[in-house]
């Protein structure tokens, strides 16, 4: 499935997904207004960087146990991952 243009992942996807030398993960929910702010800025980092990085979803409602395992407290949270290993993220609090 797709929102906004960028794939959204399911629990088995993700684990391939995350192998990408640079991708990012969008942890958000249909129901999080600044989550749905931020979709159309990460559509537009996604079009910028198309080909050197790679921009998924992750809906947490969906997808609780690696919400849980990657420790999401608040949404939107954009996690980067490099090679598997989470190099970075972004939560809410520096959002908005």
């Amino acid at each position: 499935m797709a929102h906004n243009g960028i794939d959204e992942l399911s629990e088995k996807q993700f684990d391939s997904f995350i192998q990408k030398p640079v991708a990012v993960v969008d942890f958000f929910a249909d129901w999080c207004m600044p989550c749905l702010m931020m979709a159309p800025v990460i559509e537009e980092m996604s079009e910028k960087f198309k080909g050197r990085i790679a921009f998924a979803k992750l809906n947490v409602d969906d997808n609780q146990k690696l919400s849980q395992k990657f420790k999401v407290m608040s949404i939107p949270t954009l996690i980067v991952f490099k090679k598997g290993e989470e190099a970075g993220r972004l939560i809410d609090d520096l959002i908005k």
